[in-house]
C-alpha cells in the first residue's frame, strides 16, 4: 500500500470521527490504566460494568487499597483472569504511592515496571492520557493492519513498528482507536462488513465480503 492510500484511509477516518477515544470509562490518568489492566483478554463493556461498582467510591490509589484484595477480586470476578489482575492492581496501587506519590507516571520503561503492565497497555496509556504518538496494537488492530495491507507484519510488535513509521504523522495519534474501531464494528474477524465500510476501495483485501 503507498502513502497516498493511506492517507486517505486515515484521511476519513478522521473526517467520520474527528476525536476518537477509548471506550473504557474513566475519569483520571490513574482510573485509565487500571481499566487497561483489567481489559487484558476482557472486552471494554465488561471492564467498564466492573469499574463502576468500585470507581466512583475507590478511583483513587489509596481507595483501591483500603478496598483491599478480598473486595476488588469479588468487584471484577465478571472479568477474566480477575484473581491474577485483582493482586497486580493491589501490588501496582502500592507502587504508584511508594514511588510517584500516587500519579501514574509518563515513561513507558515506568509503565512497564508496574505489575500487569505490558507494552500494549502502557502503550494506550502513553497515547490516550499523555498524547504519545504511539500504537498499542491488539487483536483488532493487528488483523486491520494485516487485512488492509496498511501495515502488514507477523508479530505484534512488527505491525506496530511499521503502523508507527508508516502511517502520516498529522494522523498518528489518533489511529490507534481509529483502527481498534474499525475492527471492532467493521472489518469484523469473521465476515468483514465490506459492503458498509468507509475504506473498502482503498483497502487490498482481496476476499471482500460482496454486497
Amino acid at each position: 500500500m503507498n502513502l497516498a492510500k493511506r492517507t486517505e484511509i486515515f484521511s476519513r477516518f478522521q473526517a467520520a470521527n474527528p476525536h476518537p477515544t477509548t471506550e473504557l470509562e474513566y475519569e483520571t490518568t490513574f482510573q485509565l490504566l487500571i481499566a487497561v489492566i483489567l481489559s487484558a483478554q476482557a472486552t471494554d463493556v465488561s471492564v467498564n460494568l466492573a469499574t463502576r461498582r468500585f470507581f466512583p467510591t475507590h478511583g483513587t490509589p489509596q481507595g483501591i487499597l483500603d478496598l483491599g484484595l478480598e473486595a476488588l477480586t469479588e468487584n471484577i470476578k465478571t472479568i477474566g483472569l480477575y484473581r491474577t489482575k485483582a493482586a497486580n492492581v493491589i501490588k501496582t496501587c502500592q507502587i504508584l504511592l511508594d514511588q510517584y506519590g500516587g500519579e501514574v507516571p509518563d515513561s513507558r520503561e515506568a509503565l512497564e515496571a508496574l505489575p500487569g503492565v505490558g507494552r500494549k497497555t502502557a502503550n494506550v496509556v502513553l497515547n490516550t492520557a499523555f498524547g504519545h504518538p504511539v500504537i498499542a496494537v491488539d487483536t483488532h488492530i493487528f488483523r486491520v493492519s494485516n487485512r488492509t495491507r496498511i501495515a502488514t507484519g507477523k508479530t505484534v510488535l512488527e505491525v506496530e513498528r511499521r503502523l508507527e513509521r508508516l502511517i502520516p504523522k498529522p494522523f498518528l495519534k489518533d489511529a490507534h482507536h481509529w483502527l481498534i474501531l474499525h475492527g471492532r464494528y467493521v472489518c469484523v474477524a469473521r465476515k468483514p462488513k465490506c459492503p458498509q465500510c468507509g475504506i473498502a476501495d482503498l483497502c487490498e483485501y482481496k476476499d471482500k465480503t460482496p454486497a
